[in-house]
């Protein structure tokens, strides 16, 4: 049988780029969608070219642009096995910060970017009996004081709630990732006592090697340092 196929949103950097290096060594094909090409292209480089690693330009806040993700994939691979959406960005806490259109292209990415990725992967899923991931974060856990951020990882946790319970019956298996302070790009400066991307990639790597009948439904993960 051909590799399995792992696609991740947000794979440009971060988690997402982390994962995808994890992935690969653990055999999979890999979709990596992003609206950065340049970095895109380098990554899918580094894990094998074109035979290993699909490179996809995509804005996760246009529909028919995940749409064409996945066709791309299908395209490409034949199934998609592993859907990651994880593509998403921050935003100063405080309701007098930061300007409102930040906060409507945060809205939109971390929110409707992840209901997007869920609907268009439903159906490939489906066929392979896949895994969808969706990144939230210990903001999704507790409110954060003047975080709209934590609002949308709100709406992500009971996204993968949701989609766990609609999705019952099709084998796909949910699993929400939710990590505490990581030190990313997600920071305008280095932050100490954080956890790694890497961290992050083991995290996931862990629920999509467990057994078929095992569905791992949320791992919370922070730093020792971090008291909540």
């Amino acid at each position: 049988m051909p590799d399995p196929v792992f696609l991740i949103t947000g794979a440009s950097s971060g988690i997402g780029a982390a994962t995808a290096r994890h992935a690969s060594e653990a055999g999979y094909r890999l979709v990596l969608a992003a609206r950065s090409t340049d970095k895109l292209d380098a990554l899918a480089g580094e894990l094998g070219g074109s035979e290993r690693a699909l490179a996809v330009t995509c804005d996760v806040t246009q529909f028919h642009q995940q749409e064409a993700m996945i066709a791309a994939a299908l395209d490409a691979f034949g199934s998609v096995d592993v859907v990651f959406a994880n593509a998403g960005f921050g935003a100063a806490r405080g309701f007098l910060k930061e300007s409102p259109e930040l906060w409507r292209d945060m809205v939109l990415t971390n929110v409707l970017g992840a209901a997007y990725t869920i609907r268009a992967s439903i159906p490939a899923l489906t066929d392979s009996t896949g895994h969808l991931l969706l990144t939230s974060s210990v903001a999704g856990r507790r409110a954060l004081s003047g975080s709209l951020y934590s609002a949308t990882k709100h709406a992500v946790t009971a996204m993968a709630e949701a989609a766990r319970q609609d999705l019952h019956g099709t084998g796909i298996r949910v699993t929400s990732i939710e990590p505490g302070m990581v030190d990313t790009p997600f920071f305008d400066d280095p932050v100490s006592n954080a956890l790694e991307p890497d961290d992050i990639a083991r995290a996931v790597m862990f629920a999509v090697s467990q057994p078929p009948h095992v569905d791992v439904n949320e791992i919370l993960i922070r730093p020792v340092s971090q008291p909540t």
